[in-house]
């Protein structure tokens, strides 16, 4: 969530230690702990209410169909393979008109 590594982990917490002192530090971990805790359960609760898992979803689905569609609607292909079967039709007509038999047949 905050990405916060081990190192600055243990960074944290000895500045706290100084700041806060041995004595109150159980209780301001755990005051922080209740805060981080709140504050995921709003923005859990704020996702659901918004549906904003749903919409995410629904878009990604939109995204697969357009991706598809693109590929699918690609002449490309299309014309490679025209470009292949006439290129191989000019071949056999040139052969034919030398008077050599097709080849391939």
């Amino acid at each position: 969530m905050f990405n916060i590594g081990f190192a600055e982990l243990i960074v944290i917490l000895l500045v706290a230690f100084v700041i806060v002192g041995p004595k109150d530090l159980p209780k301001v971990a755990r005051t922080l702990g209740r805060w981080v805790r709140q504050a995921k359960e709003m923005y859990r609760d704020f996702k659901n209410e918004m549906g904003l898992d749903e919409t995410a979803d629904e878009l990604m689905e939109v995204k697969r169909d357009l991706d598809k569609t693109i590929r699918e609607a690609d002449p490309s292909v299309e014309l490679r393979k025209a470009q292949r079967e006439t290129r191989q039709a000019l071949r056999e007509a040139e052969e034919s008109v030398r008077g050599k038999p097709p080849q391939g047949k």
